[in-house]
């Protein structure tokens, strides 16, 4: 279990980072765009425009979702562990693998709810660091 914890806290703290590193990058790259479109964008920019808020619902959506299921999966493990454990004699070690359980299914539920948007934050860093032309 605690191999399992370690994966969990090093994937929420790699898909922050990244997402860290991603994000100003996409708003820099997007805000010099519109800067340069002016008063007056093209097409082009116009779709990257409504990109920008679509995406952003979408991954949100996305994400929400993923908690919930992720948190409805770790309250039945809970809840099945709790039941487990209800009618033995409480021992340290049941009070420490209860805890443990908690934060996987914690860790568990915010790396499910930061995948959709870390993924969307780097693919359009990605995207807008290419140089294209217009």
């Amino acid at each position: 279990m605690a191999a399992r914890r370690r994966h969990h806290a090093h994937q929420l703290a790699t898909q922050a980072a990244e997402l860290a590193l991603a994000a100003p990058q996409v708003v820099a790259q997007r805000l010099a765009r519109m800067a340069v479109a002016g008063t007056k964008p093209s097409a082009r920019d116009r779709r990257e425009f409504h990109r920008m808020g679509a995406e952003k619902a979408a991954a949100f959506a996305e994400s929400w979702t993923a908690m919930a299921q992720q948190a409805a999966r770790a309250n039945q493990a809970l809840a099945a562990n709790f039941w487990r454990t209800a009618w033995s004699p409480l021992t340290l070690a049941q009070l420490s693998m209860n805890a443990a359980l908690l934060q996987s299914a914690a860790l568990g539920v915010l790396s499910k709810g930061l995948a959709p948007v870390h993924r969307t934050a780097t693919a359009n860093a990605k995207r807008l660091g290419r140089r294209t032309k217009r």
